[in-house]
């Protein structure tokens, strides 16, 4: 769900970036990508990669406009290494017209169980926690973390 963005963080070093969203120029300009894949998960929530193939995933501020969370988070368990992380990062903006209805209804801390209820309903995630990081001024910074489980 990456688009000319990454929001990692400038001073770390990843071995390799690989960005998966629906706007290509977006991502071909997103410098912090060493690869990419243009697809709509909406549509296909299956992810081209394979079992255990990844150290940690992120989804930053994207999770509200998914059709099919559930499957989604699903397959990323699916492609991450066991224990590994996957960080969803969220504030309190979005685009209304795309985010699906019951994002729209809820505040803050609803959002953060949400993502943790589509988490436990994916069934391959454990040390479900949710985390404020907001600063003291400027825009709120809401996580839930988990970790891949894919085991049965």
């Amino acid at each position: 769900m990456s688009s000319w963005v990454s929001h990692l963080p400038p001073e770390a070093r990843y071995g390799n970036v690989i960005g998966l969203g629906m706007n290509e120029e977006e991502l071909r300009a997103n410098v912090r990508l060493d690869t990419y894949h243009v697809q709509d998960l909406n549509a296909h929530p299956t992810l081209p990669y394979a079992d255990a193939e990844f150290d940690g995933a992120g989804i930053c501020v994207s999770v509200q406009y998914l059709t099919r969370p559930v499957e989604v988070l699903r397959e990323v368990g699916r492609v991450l290494r066991l224990g590994a992380p996957l960080v969803v990062t969220f504030s309190n903006r979005c685009f209304p017209t795309k985010a699906i209805a019951i994002w729209q209804s809820l505040d803050d801390a609803g959002h953060g169980r949400l993502i943790e209820r589509y988490l436990l309903d994916a069934g391959n995630w454990r040390n479900i926690a949710r985390l404020d990081r907001s600063p003291q001024q400027g825009d709120l910074l809401h996580a839930v973390v988990g970790r891949a489980d894919p085991r049965p």
